[in-house]
């Protein structure tokens, strides 16, 4: 694409597919699909694939892009790039936009650079800030519990990032229960009600239904899931062992091909059946059954083509299941 050449959205793309929930308690509606970043938009990978991914999201009703500070290869060049991207194409829509960021992970060298100090939580987020040009983000996360700080102190910043004007809502990821509980109250003791809670969700990890999403509930707090296809696992990609390239083929990951026992391949190839006979993919039926239990809100796709978010799109297309459906994924999952 030429600079000359100017991004016009498409007039229709609130009434496409896609569809918004309420999050939560709260008033912000969130696409059921959003568009992760963690992976593709780094330094390393297409940007040209990129920006078709985000142009295309947008297009079609995915107003919600989730980041966090590491993101992308090298560390921030995921932020870096989208940030290059919305101030080309998409700085008249940013109002439009859901952008989220989270900090608490592993950033830079150094005590200040890792877990949950109000020290590194606010230094890295007016980094993604300065990364993305954008004056706030709308959801600021802490992206993991850090038993090495008092509580208090991680949702004090949070809360004050808000009060900053740097970001619009607050968040948490990946918190056991009883931390989250916690949370939950001293946010709203604060004045910045926790909006959101991120974590993982697929027919293969289904422990937050027992604990996660009551409790959220219970606190008008949103839900949105993550690797609603484990780690490609929920794919046609594994039904016939273990490609080259997939992500269990490397020694490095969270995927490991000692994690793929043959029982596992078995059980995906059945849920390939039903998804089949559902008139499906695979990745299509498990990102749809993600959306059966209320209190999930969004669930993150992380595409590394356009062809894969046009698949992922089209699994809203038919998220009803019947009881023997529902029966056979359980008995498998």
């Amino acid at each position: 694409m030429s600079n000359s050449e100017i991004y016009t959205p498409n007039p229709e793309r609130y009434n496409q597919t896609i569809g918004y929930n309420f999050c939560g308690r709260s008033g912000l509606q969130l696409p059921k699909i959003s568009l992760g970043l963690w992976h593709n938009f780094g330094d390393v990978d297409d940007a040209d694939e990129a920006l078709k991914m985000i142009k295309f999201a947008f297009d079609n009703g995915i107003t919600h892009f989730d980041l966090a500070n590491n993101y992308g290869t090298p560390f921030g060049s995921a932020e870096k790039n989208f940030g290059k991207m919305l101030t080309k194409y998409f700085s008249s829509y940013r109002d439009e936009m859901i952008i989220s960021t989270k900090a608490g992970h592993e950033m830079w060298p150094g005590p200040y650079g890792d877990g949950g100090s109000r020290k590194y939580l606010i230094s890295s987020l007016d980094q993604s800030l300065k990364r993305m040009n954008i004056d706030y983000v709308d959801i600021f996360y802490s992206h993991r519990y850090d038993p090495n700080t008092p509580l208090d102190e991680t949702m004090g910043a949070l809360s004050d990032t808000v009060k900053q004007g740097k970001a619009l809502y607050v968040g948490i990821s990946k918190y056991p229960v009883e931390k989250a509980n916690e949370a939950y109250r001293i946010l709203k003791e604060n004045g910045t009600p926790c909006l959101i809670n991120q974590d993982k969700y697929s027919i293969f990890s289904r422990d937050i239904e027992k604990n996660v999403l009551p409790l959220a509930a219970e606190n008008g707090v949103g839900f949105i899931g993550f690797s609603a296809l484990a780690q490609g696992l929920l794919s046609d990609k594994y039904l016939h062992g273990i490609p080259e390239n997939s992500r269990a083929s490397h020694s490095y990951g969270f995927l490991q091909k000692s994690q793929i026992r043959e029982e596992l391949l078995v059980k995906i190839s059945k849920l390939n059946d039903i998804a089949i006979q559902r008139g499906q993919t695979l990745a299509q039926m498990a990102l749809a059954w993600c959306f059966q239990k209320d209190g999930v809100n969004s669930v993150i796709v992380g595409t590394s083509s356009l062809q894969q978010l046009k698949d992922n799109i089209n699994a809203l297309k038919n998220t009803n299941f019947s009881f023997e459906e529902n029966w056979k994924i359980s008995e498998l999952s």
